[in-house]
């Protein structure tokens, strides 16, 4: 499957998909560019009986098809490792290509979280339903597919940004926020499994949606004014799953958009190419 890269990110990096030139057939296919933040489209060889991505278990489809990702602070290198069902073992070491991450200097102190027991009483439960729906295991495989946007309009958030406040860093931007009116629609943008659709807005993340795409790829939606879909629902790619709003901790109207594969947390401008036009 071709996989859309964002250019900009790319040149930023130096990183082009020639680097990455494919292993003889009988190893290790990769499809794709080893990035911080980017995901891969892989194939193991025919016989395949155990893959794992810097020691973590992949699962592999019938076909030798395979996805890894690479997290927004993954380390330089990374590999890949297997074993046939003849005992062949297979081995494979690459480079993850840095990011040029916006980083703003900010001359004020950081504020301090404001933990206290009564929104602490309110966020135990809000996370531990998000863990909760992060360990369901679906048959999604939307994860093969070439991700579309779930709203098309201006970006007003990227992936990575971090802002540094009197040289102690402040948490970095976890996903893409695209502007947009209450009410416009969001769709779903590739197959998936709806495993978290919050009966009420969450403290920060307000009427939260997640959706399950296979293989441990799952994405968020945070702040809508709507929900349209339930837990355990299949959805399809394009179709309606709820509303852009301001619900939660948020300064407007704003969808955002949020991606982990396990517990590394992804770009989804990597997976949706750039934003189209209105």
């Amino acid at each position: 499957m071709k996989r859309w890269i964002a250019a900009a990110a790319l040149a930023m990096a130096g990183v082009t998909a020639a680097s990455f030139a494919a292993p003889p057939a009988a190893e290790l296919l990769l499809t794709g560019v080893p990035i911080q933040g980017g995901t891969l489209l892989g194939t193991a060889p025919k016989g395949t009986v155990e893959l794992r991505f810097n020691g973590q278990l992949v699962p592999v489809d019938a076909d030798g098809r395979f996805l890894i990702a690479f997290d927004r602070d993954a380390v330089p290198q990374a590999r890949l490792t297997g074993r046939l069902a003849d005992g062949t073992l297979l081995d494979r070491a690459f480079a993850v290509a840095p990011r040029d991450w916006r980083i703003e200097q900010v001359d004020a102190p950081l504020r301090p979280t404001k933990n206290t027991e009564a929104f602490l009483a309110l966020r135990k439960p809000e996370l531990e339903q998000i863990a909760a729906a992060r360990d369901v295991v679906t048959d999604a495989r939307g994860w093969r597919q070439r991700f579309i946007w779930p709203r098309i309009g201006r970006l007003s958030g990227l992936f990575g940004s971090q802002r540094i406040y009197q040289g102690q860093p402040g948490a970095y931007h976890s996903g893409v926020d695209v502007a947009g009116a209450t009410g416009e629609p969001v769709v779903a943008p590739a197959d998936g499994v709806v495993i978290l659709a919050a009966d009420h807005p969450f403290t920060l993340e307000g009427n939260l949606l997640m959706i399950d795409h296979g293989h441990g790829l799952n994405s968020a939606f945070l702040h809508l004014s709507r929900i349209d879909v339930i837990p355990g629902q299949h959805v399809i790619q394009g179709q309606r799953i709820g509303a852009v709003g301001a619900t939660g901790r948020a300064t407007g109207p704003h969808l955002h958009w949020g991606m982990k594969w396990n517990d590394a947390r992804i770009d989804p401008l990597l997976l949706a190419g750039p934003m189209p036009p209105n």
